[in-house]
């Protein structure tokens, strides 16, 4: 009788120790945060060079760990593998302009949104379009896998042959080309990421600006893993609200923008 106390103490000991650890490991302080970026997104995120990475938020992304004293490490990821590696634990949170969509927040949460802008369609200056679905039928629109953008354009364009690509700079290179007639993206990323290059020459914006929130949400959040939206969505919510009021957030927007792109 007595071993057998002895053996469901123990058993009760090693119970409450793994209901310990799990609790540990369910509430990190977060002192150390993963951050997937994309890389291949300028002004947003992009390499130099000198190989760093660079960009608006790859300096939000600091700005916002200085404010949560936390130490960040930035993870360098394909923008369609982001949401997976948030889900299997490979980073912790994602900054890489992911638009917060309904059909989004069914697998990850996000934190308040910190931009919002509209998409807009690229195509040659002088080139003339019906932006109807039977206007654009059989032209070739180029868009970024896994973005607001390749949905939009799947679901509202169908009479269209839609071509994906792995990074937005993929598509602008073969609009430049003639592969394609036209590519939908973020305004942002088109008139500072290839429009104002000198690769963008003889290009220009063309049809309406799109900000249905059913395809483009209510402007890009930090991604995060539904079980983290009260603990390190907390940490991330007061960080955006502590850089837009101390006026950092402002100096980042006015750093790489014209105009103002913060969430309203």
């Amino acid at each position: 009788m007595q071993r057998r106390q002895l053996i469901a103490r123990a058993a009760l000991t090693a119970c409450a120790l793994l209901a310990t650890a799990g609790a540990q490991a369910q509430a990190p302080d977060w002192k150390k945060i993963r951050i997937g970026v994309e890389g291949a997104y300028p002004p947003f995120s992009e390499v130099g060079a000198d190989g760093k990475l660079k960009g608006f938020e790859i300096d939000l992304a600091n700005a916002l760990c200085a404010e949560m004293k936390a130490e960040c490490t930035l993870v360098q990821q394909d923008f369609d593998g982001l949401i997976p590696a948030l889900q299997s634990r490979k980073i912790d949170a994602a900054i890489a302009s992911i638009s917060i969509t309904d059909e989004r927040k069914k697998v990850i949460a996000f934190s308040n949104p910190y931009y919002n802008t509209p998409a807009r369609f690229t195509a040659k200056a002088d080139a003339k379009f019906d932006f109807s679905p039977a206007g654009l039928k059989g032209k070739k629109i180029a868009v970024q896998r896994a973005t607001i953008h390749e949905k939009f354009a799947t679901e509202t364009f169908k009479q269209s042959e839609i071509v994906r690509y792995a990074t937005q700079d993929q598509a602008f290179l073969d609009l430049k080309s003639g592969r394609v007639d036209l590519t939908l993206a973020d305004l942002v990323a088109s008139d500072l990421g290839f429009l104002k290059t000198p690769s963008g020459k003889g290009f220009a914006f063309v049809g309406p600006s799109y900000t249905d929130v059913k395809y483009f949400g209510t402007g890009s959040g930090v991604g995060l893993r539904k079980a983290d939206e009260k603990t390190l969505g907390k940490k991330f919510n007061d960080a955006i609200a502590a850089v837009r009021a101390n006026g950092t957030f402002k100096k980042l927007n006015d750093k790489y923008f014209e105009y103002d792109i913060s969430a309203k």
